[in-house]
């Protein structure tokens, strides 16, 4: 099944914000799901949560996961087992060949997904730069990197946590229990049009032409 007719709103969020270590052309905005995640850790209760929001690019939620959790460590490795989740769960609604757009709020986990997705592309898989995973959290990272390789393509944006739709479901997922007893939907979005403009994000509009930092 197919939808169209609207833009995901973390399809916007994913489109506006950097990505590290890896370009981010126009095309990219050409993503087949958009994943949000976020991961919480109360260091006085010692209780965590994980907040996880599925959209297919045209807008339709797909899932939403409001869960608390008392095995995590810190918030760093929270951050780790939030998006492993919501990768794990994308591949149950998701064909193997789609492009996924991730959004978190954590810049060392986004540069790390970025430079696992590049070390698909070279022939020693290597990444491009050091990886640094929290040792609690090296499990869900192997996880991650799984997925990563998976999937057709992804990557991830960084964006501040006031701004990541996933962030009230980490941190109040007794308030928002009732998202995890919302119907799942298995939808694929439609593929965007020849036409569909190609516009860079404003984050890279202003880049300069010569810039060899991030490569695609």
């Amino acid at each position: 099944m197919a939808v169209h007719g609207r833009s995901s709103p973390l399809r916007a969020l994913f489109d506006e914000s950097p990505t590290p270590h890896i370009a981010h052309p126009p095309r990219t905005h050409h993503r087949d799901f958009y994943v949000a995640t976020d991961g919480s850790y109360d260091l006085e209760s010692g209780v965590g949560g994980l907040g996880v929001i599925i959209e297919t690019r045209d807008g339709e939620r797909v899932t939403r996961l409001s869960i608390p959790d008392d095995t995590v460590a810190d918030n760093n490795v929270a951050e780790y087992r939030a998006l492993h989740l919501g990768l794990d769960v994308l591949a149950a609604h998701a064909p193997a060949e789609a492009r996924v757009g991730v959004v978190v709020d954590h810049d060392d986990l986004a540069a790390n997904v970025n430079s696992a997705a590049l070390a698909t592309r070279r022939t020693d898989h290597t990444p491009p730069r050091e990886l640094t995973v929290p040792t609690a959290g090296r499990y869900h990272w192997r996880g991650i990197r799984a997925r990563v390789c998976n999937f057709g393509e992804l990557r991830a944006a960084v964006l501040q946590s006031d701004r990541n739709p996933a962030h009230a479901l980490a941190n109040a997922p007794e308030e928002y229990a009732h998202v995890n007893h919302e119907t799942d939907r298995c939808l694929l979005p439609e593929r965007p049009a020849s036409s569909e403009a190609q516009i860079p994000p404003p984050s890279r509009a202003d880049r300069k032409a010569g810039d060899s930092r991030a490569s695609d």
